[in-house]
């Protein structure tokens, strides 16, 4: 479904992505493991379109999007969940994921009792101003609002920033939950390790922007850049 060929991506003359190459196959959660800085977020905003890559390609249902503007790939299939949630906090729950439905601009289906299915907690604050609800909330309804978009693929930026345990490990549920039900694509850059071995087949690990691990969960559990990696 989506094929990253030797990305090279990067902010003006930083160059922060080095050689970049990965598959993601239908209804596959795909885990980006790394540190802060290390590349996880210039790599969802590449694949999004916020950032256009300087060299490499991007192959998106047999089509190349590597040029496409973020809103093209959406129209696509292609939803983006951003670090810190990215809701609109002076809207209201419904609002916010009607947002979620009409942003794309494609002819679809409405999910919202499929999302409401999948986050209850949602149905009851429908009528609730989103910035005041907590920030595992928030999270929720940034992931719902994705779905509303009835995408292929979604990916997911820290999903588990500031947000308590318990709840991180209920939203990880519910995503593999809604993966297996929908046969989304998913890919989810994250520290939380337990959370990514939760959901993921495969995965790979960024080390100063290029893949120093990358395979099956286990291949890359018991891999020295992983011994590595959770000793810090």
């Amino acid at each position: 479904m989506l094929e990253v060929q030797g990305i090279y991506s990067g902010y003006g003359n930083i160059a922060v992505l080095s050689n970049i190459s990965f598959r993601l196959e239908k209804g596959e959660i795909l885990g980006v493991l790394g540190r802060n800085g290390m590349g996880k977020s210039t790599l969802i905003r590449t694949v999004a379109g916020a950032l256009i890559a300087k060299s490499g390609s991007i192959i998106f249902n047999g089509e190349d999007i590597t040029a496409l503007p973020p809103h093209l790939r959406a129209n696509r299939g292609i939803t983006t969940v951003v670090q810190g949630r990215g809701i609109f906090p002076k809207l209201t729950v419904w609002e916010n994921l009607e947002m979620g439905r009409i942003a794309s601009g494609r002819a679809k289906r409405n999910r919202l009792d499929e999302v409401l299915g999948y986050f209850p907690h949602l149905g009851e604050r429908l009528g609730q101003l989103a910035g005041t609800m907590s920030g595992g909330e928030q999270q929720m309804l940034a992931i719902g609002r994705g779905i509303m978009a009835d995408p292929a693929i979604i990916l997911l930026d820290e999903p588990s920033d500031g947000i308590m345990p318990t709840l991180v490990t209920q939203i990880g549920a519910t995503l593999g939950e809604i993966s297996r039900h929908s046969g989304l694509s998913i890919l989810i850059a994250e520290q939380n390790v337990p959370l990514v071995f939760s959901l993921t087949d495969n995965c790979i690990i960024l080390e100063k922007g290029r893949i120093v691990a990358q395979g099956s969960r286990q291949a890359v559990s018991r891999s020295e850049v992983m011994k590595e990696y959770l000793a810090i």
